[in-house]
């Protein structure tokens, strides 16, 4: 069916014409296949115009496919022909399998995760499966134990448990029959999320998976709830199944894992949970001479995973009640008393749509962990504005010199406690895992020592220090410059993760320190602020992974250990992603369809070069749309002077100066009387808006803000944001509900905000909330960040003959060393790229924070962008003009030269007393 005949009957009113227009141009992508990128302003229904379009398709392509199906079936009959002819077309061969080869392909699948072979890119959620394998066969498959009873400390401890089974290397004969190891270490081994899927499988029938499956994704928790609420308003809601997926953080029910706050913690805690399960609680053991003892497990699994049939229960009364977001799956798992994050987990096959966020999807390990199939199935990536740089974050690994010296230190007493009860394989990958320890500590360690010396002296010794202390480097060199290029990192990685090493080690050391009161190495002693032994393992196996990628797709960072006037300074290394084609290829090759959907996704080039450069422009599908609002809905200004005549120049050199910071002070304390209810104030980091906010405090101007308005700050913390918009929400709504005192002490509220912070990504200013939008300067990213100029140079490369190579800047990389003027140096080296980069990486973040005042068609607001630099003619340092990445929509309305400050408040007076009467 094309996409101008089709009849959107999902849409809950009478939709827009930039509506219909973006769902004909999102179904005849999906008609078409492969990758389209549509383009739809924050406010204009775009959630609501990808959930009736591709439903729709969805649901017309199941219909026609079930018709063709209907025909073959019955010209099959009539001429004898067999199921699995060669005329048969490719989605029926792949959606209508022999049962029996189903039932036992959907039983490995889901023991095993989605695929066998993977290309040396497993990453986090692999390892959490590699630490999470099952133990049940440790004690019966070691026929010969040996006694390993001893005193340790005046401590009777039994450590038969840690000792490893005998190993032997791939070219000795045991390991796989030969086959190859990196292939061998794309199977999840003993996925945590099997629990149910073990027990049940035998009672319950195994669902079907459907085809042209629906995956939406989205960055952050908030987009997806809101995408369910959208979900809801629609005829699909009572007609589809549906399932959100989200972290354990946001699912776990267990208080007692709950409690320990972090993501990392309580993912460690549940999959050890589960490792646990199915050991028995307790164990007598014979041990010859020595008489008998009893063994008991620290846990037998968790408490809301141990009654296997309530997950069947949660699996019915969800469906029984429609379309559920995740507090909704919370709610219910919590009545029934069962985990609603492997509950959800097991919905998937029979789901039609599935939320996710974006790591889910877009990390292979995870998609395998989760049993997400994606061949001949649709993906929408929304909010897909910095889609490249989010998914080779995914891909980076660190490890601090905290981690690496905890994992150093229980590794070798491990090694000294069982090495004569070790055999050779064992002990040689042990060893060998030391020598790379030792080594990675050693690249950290800095020979000057600055604990000793004056304050004065410090800056001093620092700059001769800092061109070696902070480097980047290629991994080859990396490796060669430690002596450790001989070492073989596949096949360590998969004594790792075959030997069961790392909870030996870690279990060990735990039982060691438990049983030695007073010198407890506890989860936060010997291993520091990053957590436990567990999780610097997991550190250390994510730097091993990354150190076997092809030696161009990346860059190791070194930052060595330093004293400084705060304290010691930790060194890390860490290992930076830099290409993202080789990962979405796996996806776009599987799908039948990949939408990138957002905002603003302009320029799509870089996009294209950055995720997809082997698709020709012309087979990429591109869609954009105007907003839905009239012009006189919003009134975007370029500001460049205060109301004392100050330019404003927000630049990293001059941003700082008090002069800048009271001048924007003064802007405040105007605008707060000519804008009615909220005004939300944007700048480029918390630490300037920290600086900002003392500096007024100290000159009064905060007071004098406060006389017409609350005054609001986006906390660091993202679990604080959701509690200061509420506030925030009530102050702007209590003016018209509230009290006659609020109503006389104040006309609304100021939020100040971060760009790039939770505020500015996904949350929506509607009405009040953002009738003024103040964009503080031009929030370019740090430039002294390193990582951030080792892309840059990579994105500098891409399209030259030689773009397998880094690319020749005049500035050679070893000078730089998070240096500003030389990271500026190398700015002014690139010739487009580069450059380009990193202005869209600063406009991007502008044109997300801005987009979050325009909701609906009877909104408006006013859009401040504060700095001399968005209206200046020429633009310096070779960059293109600020107003040139804008919006269309924003730009063409743009009042780009103002004379004075007077004429902004004229505007903006005449803007909001015009709208109010609207």
């Amino acid at each position: 069916m094309e996409a101008k005949e089709v009849e959107f009957r999902g849409f809950p009113y009478k939709p827009y014409s930039i509506q219909m227009d973006f769902m004909k141009a999102l179904y005849h992508s999906l008609n078409q296949g492969g990758v389209s990128i549509l383009e739809s302003p924050t406010g204009t229904g775009k959630t609501l115009s990808i959930i009736c379009s591709a439903l729709q398709w969805v649901l017309d392509r199941r219909q026609k496919d079930e018709s063709k199906a209907q025909v073959q079936s019955s010209d099959n009959s009539t001429d004898g022909a067999q199921i699995g002819s060669d005329d048969e077309p490719d989605w029926l061969r792949n959606f209508v399998p022999n049962k029996d080869n189903l039932s036992q392909e959907k039983k490995i699948k889901k023991k095993f995760g989605f695929g066998g072979s993977d290309r040396r890119r497993n990453r986090k959620e692999s390892c959490e499966e590699l630490f999470s394998r099952d133990l049940e066969e440790e004690d019966g498959n070691r026929s010969k134990s040996k006694s390993l009873q001893k005193k340790n400390d005046g401590v009777e401890l039994n450590e038969d448990e840690f000792l490893l089974d005998e190993y032997e290397s791939e070219e000795e004969g045991a390991l796989g029959g030969g086959k190859s190891k990196r292939k061998a270490s794309g199977v999840s081994i003993g996925s945590s999320s099997d629990e149910e899927g073990e027990k049940d499988g035998s009672d319950d029938e195994e669902e079907e998976e459907k085809g042209f499956k629906i995956y939406f994704c989205s960055r952050t928790h908030s987009q997806l709830s809101q995408f369910i609420k959208e979900l809801r308003k629609t005829l699909f809601a009572n007609e589809i199944n549906v399932v959100c997926l989200g972290s354990r953080k946001n699912f776990c029910i267990n208080e007692e894992v709950l409690k320990l706050g972090s993501s990392v913690r309580i993912n460690e805690r549940c999959l050890e949970l589960q490792k646990n399960k199915k050991n028995e609680v307790s164990k007598i053991k014979n041990i010859g001479a020595e008489g008998r003892i009893r063994r008991t497990k620290a846990s037998s699994g968790c408490p809301m995973l141990r009654k296997h049939k309530l997950q069947k229960e949660f699996r019915n009364k969800t469906s029984q009640h429609g379309t559920l977001d995740i507090e909704d799956l919370v709610h219910i798992a919590k009545s029934i008393g069962t985990c609603p994050y492997y509950g959800s987990r097991s919905m998937v096959p029979a789901a039609d749509l599935v939320v996710l966020p974006y790591q889910s999807l877009l990390s292979k390990s995870s998609r395998e962990s989760l049993g997400l199939n994606l061949k001949n199935n649709i993906i929408v990536i929304d909010e897909a504005h910095n889609l490249a740089d989010s998914l080779i974050s995914m891909y980076d690994a660190k490890i601090t010199s905290s981690q690496l010296e905890c994992v150093h230190s229980q590794t070798e007493k491990y090694f000294m406690r069982f090495r004569n009860l070790l055999g050779p394989g064992n002990r040689r990958y042990i060893q060998t895992l030391m020598v790379l320890t030792r080594a990675f500590l050693q690249s950290l360690d800095n020979n000057k020592d600055l604990s000793n010396v004056n304050a004065c002296q410090v800056e001093e010794i620092a700059a001769e220090v800092k061109a070696v202390r902070d480097t980047s480097m290629a991994i080859n060199d990396f490796l060669f410059s430690l002596n450790i290029d001989n070492i073989n990192l596949v096949k360590l990685l998969q004594y790792i993760k075959e030997s069961n090493l790392v909870h030996k080690v870690s279990g060990y050391g735990e039982k060691v320190a438990s049983s030695q009161e007073g010198l407890a190495l506890n989860h936060n002693g010997e291993c520091g602020e990053e957590g436990s032994t567990l999780s610097s393992f997991r550190a250390l196996v994510d730097m091993l992974i990354s150190l076997t990628n092809n030696d161009g797709d990346g860059r190791m960072i070194i930052s060595k250990t330093r004293s400084t006037c705060s304290g010691l300074h930790g060194g890390f290394l860490k290992y930076v992603m830099l290409t993202g084609e080789k990962i979405f290829s796996e996806i776009v090759n599987e799908a039948h369809a990949v939408i990138l959907a957002g905002g603003t996704l302009q320029p799509i080039e870089e996009t294209r070069e950055r995720l997809f450069p082997w698709l020709p422009p012309n087979q990429l599908h591109f869609f954009s749309c105007s907003h839905i609002v009239p012009p006189e809905s919003i009134l975007p200004i370029a500001v460049s002077r205060g109301p004392s005549g100050q330019s404003f120049d927000f630049s990293y050199s001059s941003r700082s100066s008090l002069v800048m910071i009271e001048e924007l002070g003064l802007l405040l304390c105007n605008l707060v009387a000519v804008v009615p209810e909220g005004i939300v104030v944007f700048f480029s980091s918390f630490e300037y808006e920290g600086q900002v906010y003392d500096a007024w405090k100290k000159s009064g101007i905060l007071e004098r803000i406060m006389k017409r308005k609350r005054i609001f700050r986006e906390p660091r913390r993202s679990s604080g944001v959701e509690l200061i918009l509420k506030e925030y929400k009530e102050t702007i709504d209590g003016l018209s509900s509230g009290t006659k005192e609020d109503a006389a002490r104040y006309n609304g509220a100021v939020l100040l905000a971060v760009v790039g912070g939770k505020i500015s990504e996904g949350i929506n200013f509607s009405d009040g909330m953002g009738r003024c939008i103040v964009m503080v300067g031009l929030p370019y990213p740090s430039p002294s960040d390193m990582e951030l100029m080792e892309r840059v140079k990579y994105i500098e490369s891409l399209g030259e003959p030689n773009s397998g190579k880094r690319p020749e800047i005049s500035v050679g990389e070893h000078h730089y060393n998070g240096d500003v003027q030389t990271a500026f140096s190398i700015l002014r080296s690139c010739t487009r790229r580069g450059k380009e980069y990193y202005e869209n990486l600063c406009m991007k973040a502008v044109n997300q924070s801005i987009g979050r005042a325009i909701r609906h068609i009877n909104d408006y607001a006013a859009i401040l962008l504060v700095d001399m630099r968005y209206v200046s003619e020429s633009s310096k340092k070779g960059f293109s003009h600020p107003s040139n990445k804008l919006p269309l929509w924003i730009k063409d309305r743009l009042v780009s030269a103002t004379n004075n400050y007077g004429e902004v408040h004229r505007l903006l007076h005449h803007f909001f007393k015009y709208n109010k009467k609207r």
